[in-house]
């Protein structure tokens, strides 16, 4: 069993080895580029700021939105990223110039997620106004290709791989469309869903809830595999990840606490509590290293490696 093996072929980034310091506000996002070379974080201060993990330095700061920026996702290419905002809105940066190409208004309301596919053709995004609208970035069109309202609450987080996107709501549920085929399975979770994403395997879905549970899913048929608890999760919105080869599930939890789960046995492998003082918002992991940026709403962005950083004289 892969799981077994865990402490000596999949080592995870436990030790906090360092900070990204530069927002004024809460910390809402943050992801890797995809690469891993750089992250971008994203914060309730209204700015999106540009970071070199591996260094812990800031190499830019976007201004442009007039609201909490609540998600980012970085192009393929590096050349470009999008952001979204309380504000209403989604914008399409160049991440060299600092510019603003094009503005995205369509929501009624705060904008929670973003997400690309992977030609970076298509742009979704979510919304508390109950929608998912998704973009098409080739045709400079301003308004949305497809609308999906399905939702009947928040829709507060987005998955999107090849021709399935997933969605999670306030309602309760965690919707996969097929855009291609035009299908729509929906999956009763009972608690308002916060995060979700796919696993690396792409058999299983991940959610989050407001029950203090994480949740791993079949894909096709719905049926519950394995939960995950332990942390507390009631009031905010968090993400949840898995780390490479589907070995560990990796969440936060509202005080600050770090929590790494074994994904086949369900049980804590790991607690790190400490460096963070307040809900762990958002976690990236890095594409191939055992890497983790976390984000936290008492402000702070934290750098964590499977290894400590050396003792500094």
């Amino acid at each position: 069993h892969p799981h077994k093996r865990m402490a000596t072929t999949n080592p995870l980034p436990i030790h906090c080895v360092g900070s990204l310091v530069g927002h004024e506000g809460p910390a809402t996002c943050v992801r890797f580029n995809q690469d891993g070379n750089y992250c971008l974080s994203g914060s309730k201060d209204r700015l999106v700021k540009l970071w070199n993990p591996s260094t812990q330095l800031l190499i830019k700061t976007y201004k442009g939105h007039s609201g909490d920026v609540n998600d980012v996702c970085v192009f393929a290419d590096n050349s470009r990223f999008a952001s979204c905002s309380s504000d209403k809105t989604i914008m399409l940066w160049d991440v060299g110039t600092g510019k603003v190409i094009t503005k995205y208004r369509g929501h009624a309301s705060a904008v929670h997620a973003v997400r690309l596919n992977a030609e970076a053709s298509v742009l979704a995004s979510s919304s508390y106004d109950a929608t998912v609208r998704m973009w098409d970035l080739r045709s400079h069109a301003w308004e949305p290709i497809q609308v999906l309202d399905e939702a009947r609450d928040s829709v507060n987080t987005l998955a999107l791989r090849g021709h399935e996107l997933l969605t999670g709501s306030v309602d309760g549920y965690v919707r996969n469309y097929d855009i291609r085929m035009g299908r729509l399975r929906s999956d009763c979770i009972g608690e308002p869903v916060t995060s979700v994403c796919f696993s690396h395997d792409n058999n299983c879905i991940l959610a989050s809830s407001l029950d203090n549970t994480i949740r791993l899913l079949d894909k096709e048929s719905g049926e519950l595999l394995r939960d995950y608890t332990g942390h507390r999760n009631k009031d905010y919105r968090m993400d949840s990840t898995l780390t490479h080869h589907d070995v560990a599930v990796v969440g936060g939890s509202e005080d600050g606490t770090l929590f790494f789960w074994d994904l086949v046995t369900g049980k804590v492998v790991h607690r790190v509590s400490g460096q963070h003082r307040s809900a762990i918002s958002s976690l990236t992991l890095h594409p191939k290293k055992p890497l983790l940026v976390t984000a936290s709403l008492d402000g702070a962005v934290r750098v964590w490696r499977d290894v400590p950083a050396p003792e500094t004289a």
